[in-house]
């Protein structure tokens, strides 16, 4: 069994094809990014040079998702990029971003938590669809999230009154705009 703590290995040959060292069999870029996704970490080395090309083949694949029409970079951030590549002197745009990526991987488990403990909110009609929305922000966002973590607990299902079930479509649309009005008013 491999140990997913330290970062998958993958050697590149001279004919640029890449080799998974754990199962020893070749891979794709979509192979890697798949990994990624996972939450494995990877290291990719020329494996005659034994240069480290990890930083290249992650732009690449980031290139190729962009190029797919799969954006996640607005494009102003991307010529932030690219100023903060071509200004003299150093840049704190790599030190901004490693902060702000690694303060949303440290509040994903408390967003998660405070989405699925048990509130008030919970109850209002339409919030398992509001959770979804966010779920999908976050995943949208990081790549990829579990629906639980380990340790948190998750809130139990109960079933509606049939009273409930009954409700209308029309009736939970018109709460949330009630809803909305009422955000509106507290700005």
């Amino acid at each position: 069994m491999a140990d997913t703590n330290k970062p998958l290995l993958i050697k590149r040959y001279a004919s640029r094809r890449l080799y998974n060292t754990e199962t020893s069999d070749y891979v794709t870029l979509e192979d890697i990014s798949g990994f990624i996704r996972d939450g494995r970490e990877v290291q990719i080395v020329d494996l005659k040079s034994g240069d480290d090309l990890t930083r290249q083949y992650l732009l690449q694949i980031i290139a190729e998702h962009e190029s797919r029409g799969e954006s996640v970079l607005p494009v102003d951030v991307l010529n932030d990029l690219v100023r903060s590549y071509m200004s003299p002197g150093t840049s704190v745009v790599p030190q901004f971003l490693q902060a702000s990526f690694d303060m949303l991987r440290d509040g994903q488990s408390r967003v998660l938590e405070n989405i699925n403990t048990i509130n008030p909110m919970s109850k209002m009609p339409g919030f398992e669809v509001m959770q979804a929305q966010q779920e999908a922000f976050m995943k949208a966002m990081t790549g990829k999230i579990p629906t639980a973590w380990p340790g948190i607990p998750t809130p139990e299902k109960s079933k509606p009154a049939k009273a409930e079930q009954g409700e209308s479509l029309e009736a939970i649309k018109q709460q949330l705009a009630d809803l909305q009005d009422k955000l509106s008013k507290l700005k």
